[in-house]
This record gives structure tokens, C-alpha cells and sequence, in this order.
């Protein structure tokens, strides 16, 4: 049995216990951990809520005290608790039968997250999650570091929490930023489709694509305004970019053909570095099939029959299509959020995400087509949509069955706060049905960079710049920080700590190691913070082995892998053995009681407890949308079992039934720490 399911079944008798006693019905009913474990295992406030329904229905004051007294006889029978307690003014205080529960804990064996793509599951109402979503322009950088390792990390959170989940990321090969780097091969450059696939395959190793076009995206924005960095926009410049918007909207057009390359292999480089971080996705949904296949016809004739937009017909906004909510202010801050067309014709991100959001929630009526983009070394598939047939391109394929979720997660930074809600309750007025809640904003505050940081990456600060808590990124003064010179860095970093720790390793071992480690420290540091905080990164922070870092954690892990290498394999299988007798075998309960009572045995009780909680904090987590609480619990976890790990002699121990309860609790917390390392996306190296 597992914690989470004990936990179940005592607020299920509490319930029953309270229509008994009371004739009352509690819906809800929460557990605490109390602050020390010699006050108890789990406590119940239950008896403070039912005090205030008495109250209601009859008039009648009763303490919570006393209805704590009641309701504790209806828990006292109970072979997995020991003894109840009724603390303060009216807590139900539970103490487990620790020897009973161990050999409970010891017998479940954690799940693995199963990272297969959706495409292969049953058809069944799932989870959507949509991550990373860059403009396909250029490379990425550190804050889109943060939306896909946030994502990645939720999509394993739903997972472990029992969800089917479809992971998709965004392709706006129509937009803006693309449309400015077409701009820029075509207008400064003056290069054709077969130049510009002559200089991909030509670029020197370390320059990739991606690399080029973030150099070609910062002198666009210099031709724009002349190249003076604090001009204005040359108007006659800027309609160059209106122009090619229009042909990538129309599509099958040179221009158009042009920029498919640019987006395509923009996405092909950007997928490259989320595979450093084991990041992978289910779909890729293009813009262009949105407009191409219609999606947005539809939406657009769905939106105008339902009078959820209207033709402005004066103003500022003059022949725009527009959704008439207030803003949040009350001024026109974000009056160009509300524009789902522009009075040109083109379609903004907000009217074509709107689109997307009803096929996803599955309230569109139309269907993308798909043919794979990436097989992966474990054969997993992304696939991306296309506007040909499916049957065209895989005729022995079954079509994948995507989009149709119950809910859809979006990822999305929270400076685009107002334009989601404006697509949240553009969808809610559409499908009334659904409400607000089928669309959730994952919002996340901005990747600044710590002064330290700035200077480990040659990046020149001013004397005003250095005062500051954090260095705000910003490609007009060149502090963008590419996502893989970042990896880089980190790598190199923690191979010069596994050069002097191991230099008996080979050059691939440390190189391994050194990734390990390097992925460990950079999704640990992008976690550990809550989504509405703004981080300044900062490397020897990142990859300190102290402290609150993926490599503190990881680091618990090793040592607790330790331990099992040393002992012998007969030792291992004695130990299991002893624990899981002590279910029906009265003789070595008592004596396991023993071993876990006392200042000694609360110690390894109380990390055995802590490691049976992760189940508990995955669907916190997941209620909460907020990968932070289970990093912190990742953390606690570590450091639990290291003050274990330096406190107690498991190989020396001499006393069989302490050795065995030893083993147990150690093998209970490495694998609940394995488990939520794997979950936040960190893997456990051999040896740092």
C-alpha cells in the first residue's frame, strides 16, 4: 500500500464517520505533516470543519475537541495505525504502525514515466500541453530554456500523476520574426532559395543555421531603422515585411517556398538543443496549416455568426476586426491584443490561436494532416501537420489521433498574459460549454542573468549594470545568450570538477558525466523557482554540489547507489526478506518495531515517510501547475537522506534486524529520489 492510499482511505472512514455521527457530509478533507514526527504521522483539521457545518444547520456550538474525541473511536481500529492523538484544539493526530508500513513501502515498486508518443494510445480524453513554441527565426536562447524545461517537466508531472498526455509545440512559420528573416535574406543579402541552402550546407562546424540567422535577425532590425540603433522604422523598409506576411498567408509562392526552408530548418536546429535536455514532443502544429487548411476560416466565420468579433468602422482601429473586451486598466495599453485581423487583411497570433485552441479542445470540425518530422533513437516520433493528404504520404499508417483534448496547457511567458486571456475567453464565448478552465495559461516571469554570469560569458556591463541584482537580456544590446552556448558552458564547467574528482574515468566517461550533471544543474535552476519569479542565472550558483542545485540532489543519489554496490547481492535479498515477513510474522514486527523506535529509529522513519510522499506532491503539483514545490521536495529528499547517509552505518551494522531496516529505508528513498529527479528530467550519473 502506498501512502497516498492509506491517506485515501482514512478520509474516506472520516467522511463515513461524519454522516454517522452527524448526518453531515464533508466533500473535501485535508492532512497536514505535522512539524516533528513524535507528534504524529499525518493530522486532520476535519474536526474544525465539521464544528462550523454543526454550526450552520443546527445553531449549535460544539468544540472541535470534542468532535475530534468522536471521531477518533471510529479510527481506532485500524491495523495500519498504532495510536490517535487529539492535539490543540482539535487535530486528529494518526501514528502509523511503522513496522507494518515499511514492509508496505518496500513492497511497491515506483512506475516508470512512459515518454511514448500519444499517437499510440488508445483514444481517451487526455491532457494537452503545449511548450517552447519558438518563432522558428533563429536559435533559441535561455527563456525559452525556461517554457520548455517548465513544460517538460509538467508533461512528466501529468504522467506521473496517471494522465494521458500530447505534448505539442507551436510552429508560427508565418509570423513576424520569420517574415523579418526572409527580409533579411532577400533584401540584404539578396540571396535565392538555392543560395541560401548552398550556404547551410557550407557553414563552418560550430555555426549552425540557427546560429546565422540570429546574426541576420539583429541586422534586420538595424536595416528597418537605417541602421541607426535608436532611429525610427523606415516605413518604405517595414512594407517589405507586410509583403512577404502576405505571401507566406497565401502560401505556394517562391517567397513562401523560401521561408518553409528557413522555418524548417530553424525547428530542425531548435529540436536539436531540447534533445541535450531530453526534451521531445508529440506534434509540431504549423501555422501555415492553420491558414492553408482553413482552420481559420472557420474560426473567423465562427467568431463573426457568434458576434464575438466585430468591424471597427472608426478610430485607431478602423476596418480592424476586433474582440470588444475591456481591458484590464481601463486604458488602451493593450487595445492591439483585442485586433484578431488587421485592417490590411493579415491575421494576428491572438485570431490564429484561437483557431488552434477550439482544434485542440476539439470544437473546430476540421482535422490537420500529418507526416513524422523527427524518429528519435528510442523510436519515438514527433510529427508535424502538413497540408497533404495523410493517405498520400503514409497509405500503411493509421492517421494519428491528435488534438480533442479535455484540457490544454500553453506555456507561454507572462508578458503575453492579455493576449491569452483574450483567446481563453475568445474560446469560452464560442463554446460556452467549456468554460475558462479548458484553457490554461502556464505563465512564467523572464531569464535574466546574474553580473557573474554576464562575465563568464564575455559579455562587457557598464559600472550601473554591474550594481544591478540582474542583467535583463536584450538583443539591441547584444546580451541574448544562445540556449547551447549556455549547455556548452555548463558542460565544460562540470567536466573541469569531474577532471579533478575522477581522473581515472576515460574521456567519454567524463564527457558523459559532465552532461549528466551539466542537464541536472540547468533544469534544477530553472525549477526551483516558482513560475512567477524572475530568475537570474548564475553558473557556479547552478553547479555548486552545495545547496539547493541539481547536483546537491543528484549527488544523494549516487551515494545512495553507493551503498547498494557495496553490499552483496545475499545481504540485499536478506534484507527485503526480513522486512516483508514482518507483515504476518508477529516475533520480527516487534522487533523491526524496535529498530524504528527510539531518537534513532524516528530518524529512518521519518525519511521513509518523506520518500512515500512523492505520489502526494506529483498531484499537488499537478493541481498546482507548478514544478517548483516538487523540486523543493526533490531537495529535502536529498538532504534527508544525506544527514541518514552520515548518521548511520548500514555495511558495519552488525545487528541483523537494524541492518535490514537500514537497506529498506535506504533502497525506499534512493528509488522515490530517483523517481522525482526523473521527473523534473535529471538522470543519476554512476559517480561524481
Amino acid at each position: 500500500m502506498t501512502l497516498i492510499e492509506l491517506q485515501d482511505r482514512i478520509k474516506q472512514r472520516l467522511q463515513e464517520a461524519a454522516v454517522e455521527l452527524f448526518g453531515l457530509s464533508v466533500e473535501q478533507i485535508s492532512s497536514e505533516t505535522p512539524p516533528k514526527p513524535e507528534l504524529g504521522d499525518l493530522a486532520f483539521p476535519v474536526s474544525f470543519e465539521l464544528a462550523k457545518l454543526i454550526k450552520q444547520s443546527t445553531g449549535a456550538k460544539v468544540a472541535p475537541r470534542v468532535i475530534a474525541e468522536q471521531l477518533k473511536k471510529k479510527l481506532a481500529a485500524d491495523e495500519e495505525i498504532t495510536r490517535i492523538k487529539v492535539a490543540g484544539a482539535g487535530y486528529l493526530n494518526i501514528f502509523f504502525d511503522r513496522a507494518k508500513l515499511l514492509s508496505g513501502f518496500n513492497a511497491v515498486r515506483a512506475p516508470t514515466i512512459d515518454q511514448a508518443s500519444i499517437a499510440s494510445l488508445p483514444v481517451r480524453p487526455k491532457q494537452m500541453v503545449e511548450h517552447t513554441s519558438i518563432n522558428p527565426n533563429k536559435a533559441a536562447h535561455i527563456g525559452h530554456l525556461r517554457n520548455a524545461v517548465l513544460g517538460d517537466t509538467f508533461v512528466r508531472i501529468l504522467k506521473n500523476a496517471g494522465n494521458a498526455v500530447e505534448v505539442q509545440n507551436y510552429i508560427d512559420n508565418t509570423g513576424v520574426q520569420v517574415a523579418d528573416v526572409v527580409v533579411g535574406f532577400t533584401h540584404i543579402e539578396a540571396m535565392t532559395l538555392d543560395q541560401i541552402k548552398n550556404l547551410d550546407r557550407s557553414l563552418p562546424e560550430g555555426r549552425s543555421f540557427d546560429y546565422y540567422c540570429w546574426d541576420l535577425y539583429t541586422k534586420v532590425g538595424l536595416f528597418y531603422r537605417d541602421h541607426d540603433p535608436n532611429g525610427q522604422p523606415n516605413p518604405e523598409k517595414l512594407k517589405l515585411r507586410t509583403d512577404i506576411l502576405h505571401a507566406l498567408e497565401e502560401g505556394e509562392n517562391p517567397t513562401a517556398d523560401l521561408a518553409d526552408y528557413v522555418a524548417t530548418r530553424n525547428v530542425e536546429c531548435v529540436l536539436d538543443t531540447m534533445e541535450r535536455l531530453g526534451i521531445r514532443y508529440d506534434l509540431l502544429a504549423r501555422e501555415s496549416e492553420i491558414l492553408h487548411l482553413h482552420f481559420w476560416d472557420r474560426a473567423f466565420q465562427l467568431m463573426k455568426d457568434a458576434g464575438v468579433i466585430r468591424l471597427e468602422t472608426e478610430g485607431k482601429n478602423h476596418d480592424c476586426w476586433v474582440m470588444p473586451f475591456e481591458s484590464h486598466t481601463g486604458t488602451d495599453e493593450h487595445e492591439a491584443d483585442k485586433i484578431i485581423v488587421r485592417s490590411n487583411g493579415t491575421v494576428t497570433y491572438t485570431g490564429k490561436d484561437i483557431a488552434y485552441q477550439l482544434w485542440k479542445l476539439g470544437h473546430l470540425g476540421l482535422d490537420f494532416n500529418y507526416k513524422p518530422f523527427r524518429k528519435y533513437a528510442d523510436s519515438h516520433v514527433a510529427w508535424v501537420t502538413t497540408t497533404e493528404p495523410h493517405s498520400e504520404i503514409l497509405p500503411e499508417v493509421p492517421r494519428p489521433n491528435f488534438g480533442g483534448g479535455v484540457n490544454v496547457y500553453n506555456v507561454i511567458d507572462s508578458r503575453q498574459s492579455y493576449p491569452q486571456e483574450i483567446v481563453t475567453r475568445g474560446v469560452a464565448a464560442l463554446v460556452p460549454e467549456l468554460g475558462r478552465n479548458a484553457s490554461v495559461h502556464l505563465a512564467y516571469e523572464m531569464v535574466a542573468l546574474s553580473a557573474s554570469a554576464c562575465a563568464e560569458l564575455g559579455i562587457e556591463l557598464s559600472n550601473e549594470d554591474r550594481a544591478k541584482p540582474y542583467i535583463e537580456m536584450s538583443g539591441r544590446k547584444g546580451l541574448g545568450v544562445k540556449a547551447d552556448d549556455l549547455i556548452d558552458r555548463l558542460e565544460a564547467d562540470a567536466l573541469r570538477e569531474v577532471q579533478a574528482r575522477h581522473p581515472e574515468l576515460t574521456a567519454e566517461e567524463k564527457a558523459a558525466t559532465a552532461n549528466e550533471i551539466a542537464v541536472g544543474a540547468l533544469r534544477y535552476f530553472l525549477l526551483k523557482f516558482t513560475r512567477n519569479s524572475v530568475i537570474a542565472f548564475d553558473f557556479k550558483e547552478a553547479l555548486s554540489f552545495e545547496g539547493e542545485t541539481g547536483p546537491y540532489c543528484q549527488y544523494a543519489a549516487v551515494r545512495a547507489n553507493s551503498i547498494f554496490r557495496k553490499l552483496d547481492s545475499e545481504s540485499q535479498v536478506a534484507a527485503e526478506t526480513f522486512i516483508q515477513r514482518a507483515d504476518g510474522d508477529a516475533e520480527i514486527r516487534k522487533q523491526v518495531a524496535q529498530a524504528l523506535d527510539g531518537e534513532a529509529g524516528t530518524d529512518i522513519w521519518s525519511l521513509v515517510t518523506l520518500a512515500a510522499r512523492f505520489d502526494e506532491v506529483v498531484l499537488q503539483c499537478a493541481a498546482a501547475a507548478e514544478p517548483a514545490n516538487l523540486a523543493k521536495y526533490t531537495f529535502n529528499l536529498a538532504r534527508a537522506f544525506n544527514l541518514f547517509y552520515h548518521r548511520h552505518r548500514i555495511i558495519g551494522e552488525e545487528d541483523r534486524t537494524k541492518k535490514a531496516v537500514m537497506i529498506t529505508a535506504a533502497n525506499i528513498a534512493r528509488r522515490q529520489l530517483t523517481l522525482a529527479l526523473a521527473t523534473l528530467g535529471i538522470s543519476v550519473p554512476e559517480r561524481m
